[in-house]
């Protein structure tokens, strides 16, 4: 039997978020949404958008789907980018997905279920609604429940890191590095006008980026809209992976994104969702799983 369920959760920043916005010079704004306050002023504060989220998500998910069905090198470039990244909608060589073929996929892969993704010439809805990350600020304090006590403007709740990109030109390993332009000689004479002219290669540059900082409370929330046993399970296991690993926003590469999650699940239509083991439903038939989704292309 189908069930919904809803998901709060609450976020608490260990590193500092990046979720870039406008770009003002060499400074990276937060991204930033008009929230009404309660006397009806506009103003700016800094949101992490639903999509951010959702997209980490999906790539959770992706790889626990790889991991079981082991399909390296078997998917075409655009089953492989919906999977991961959503997907796009393209002409297709063959016929879109529809009637049973996109019932099949859905009943298989629980990947598509819950994220959906645009393939096969068409959109495919999900069944999860992701959403946006509001932070406890002042500003933000009456759309939020509970409502935050003593919230810190956003003047006062973001910074600006600076960072540097060394130029490693003047170093002694970077010389054995880069080609060397040969001096042409002829009749024993060098012929140093032939030689390229000089280039600037200094690479040094300082930027900066506005961040909300580590310690950061935000609130937001997640849903499955009458999802199957095998999506509740799957999408499960993807949340474990995500409150052990927490990212959001941009620039993890550099340390940026890392939360803590706590999360309450409360069940809206339907019982709870019967213990469905979705790897072993998987793996009764992985080669009618890949055929699956090589219909992505």
């Amino acid at each position: 039997m189908p069930s919904t369920l809803k998901w709060t959760a609450t976020l608490r920043a260990t590193s500092s978020i990046a979720h870039g916005g406008e770009t003002r010079g060499t400074i990276t704004l937060l991204r930033r949404e008009l929230v009404l306050t309660p006397l009806g002023v506009p103003i700016h504060v800094p949101i992490v958008s639903g999509n951010g989220r959702r997209g980490r998500l999906r790539r959770i998910g992706e790889e626990l789907l790889r991991d079981v069905l082991h399909y390296e090198q078997q998917l075409p470039l655009a089953a492989a980018h919906a999977l991961r990244g959503g997907g796009s909608l393209a002409k297709t060589t063959g016929e879109p997905l529809s009637g049973r073929r996109l019932q099949t996929l859905r009943e298989l892969i629980p990947q598509v279920g819950v994220f959906g993704c645009a393939a096969g010439g068409r959109i495919i809805d999900g069944c999860l609604q992701v959403g946006k990350v509001v932070p406890h600020l002042a500003e933000t304090s009456h759309i939020l429940d509970p409502a935050p006590q003593a919230a810190l403007p956003a003047f006062d709740a973001t910074q600006i890191e600076t960072y540097v990109r060394q130029d490693d030109t003047s170093n002694h390993a970077f010389a054995e590095l880069t080609a060397v332009d040969r001096i042409p000689v002829i009749d024993g004479i060098p012929q140093l006008d032939e030689l390229p002219e000089a280039s600037d290669t200094d690479q040094l540059m300082r930027y900066r980026i506005e961040t909300l900082p580590a310690g950061t409370t935000m609130s937001t929330w997640l849903r499955l809209d009458r999802a199957t046993p095998l999506e509740v399970a799957f999408f499960t296991e993807v949340l474990e992976v995500f409150t052990r690993d927490g990212r959001i926003g941009g620039r993890a590469a550099i340390g940026h994104g890392q939360v803590a999650t706590e999360l309450t699940c409360t069940q809206l239509v339907g019982e709870p969702a019967e213990a469905v083991d979705w790897r072993a439903h998987l793996l009764a038939d992985p080669a009618a799983a890949i055929t699956a989704l090589q219909a992505l292309a």
